[in-house]
């Protein structure tokens, strides 16, 4: 679980003011839509997904965006009757959307916030400019670190175990318009044990992908989200009005 940057001791009838203030606050903030775009399975996609389902994420996915029509991520959506829309357009894809095409569609769904789930390509800079300071991502390894283009899926956990490096673990972070050089909102750190292949240190992170995304995504619909002045996000603890995680 996320740490703040001090920890304070609640009574129990401070606790119960402090659980009666979330609601409340929760009560005044309006549900938010979400995209989610996915290439692949969609993992992260279903987590988010069911946990807006259990009520955990202030918010529901109204639409899905890929650039894999058939992929386990937009078939899962085609069963829970989500909308999906294919981008970006090339000749194999008549059907796909160019990025202002996209922008209109994501605006006829009223979409709040794009989150990006296992999507390879760039966002194109279009839809960063038409969605500032509101479209995630999420990255196997600690950015800056086994980023950029080329680096994706086993590939990633390839190089982090190659390097010798002894820690790994998701990044999310805000989109920009380059491959995972936005600003950096959340980690976890997941070790990196001697004997670890690829695919068992894949399987670690993705486990802490699940959690960390539907964290930060419950954050960001409850516009616990703060920006110091030198443009770092934090994310705020919910009903402690100075503490960060």
């Amino acid at each position: 679980m996320p740490k703040a940057f001090k920890a304070l001791a609640f009574a129990p009838d401070s606790e119960s003011g402090r659980l009666k203030n979330e609601v409340e606050e929760n009560l005044h903030i309006r549900r938010k839509k979400l995209a989610v775009f996915v290439s692949g399975g969609g993992s992260n996609f279903k987590s988010l997904h069911e946990a807006s389902l259990q009520g955990r994420i202030h918010g529901e996915v109204s639409v899905v965006v890929t650039d894999k029509p058939g992929c386990g991520g937009s078939e899962y959506a085609n069963e829970k009757g989500i909308p999906v829309v294919c981008f970006p357009r090339r000749s194999s894809l008549p059907t796909a959307l160019s990025p202002f095409d996209l922008i209109t569609r994501l605006r006829e769904f009223q979409v709040d916030f794009l989150l990006l789930a296992g999507f390879l390509k760039l966002v194109p800079v279009e839809l960063v400019q038409a969605y500032p300071r509101s479209i995630l991502n999420i990255h196997p390894s600690l950015l800056p670190s086994f980023g950029g283009k080329g680096y994706y899926g086993l590939k990633v956990h390839k190089a982090v175990i190659a390097s010798g490096a002894r820690y790994s673990g998701p990044t999310i972070h805000f989109v920009d318009e380059h491959f995972d050089t936005g600003r950096i909102l959340a980690q976890r750190v997941v070790p990196v044990l001697a004997k670890d292949t690829p695919e068992e240190l894949a399987a670690r992170v993705l486990h802490e992908e699940h959690q960390l995304y539907v964290e930060v995504v419950e954050a960001l619909c409850e516009e616990r989200i703060v920006w110091r002045n030198d443009g770092v996000p934090l994310i705020r603890i919910k009903g402690r009005q100075d503490e960060y995680w």
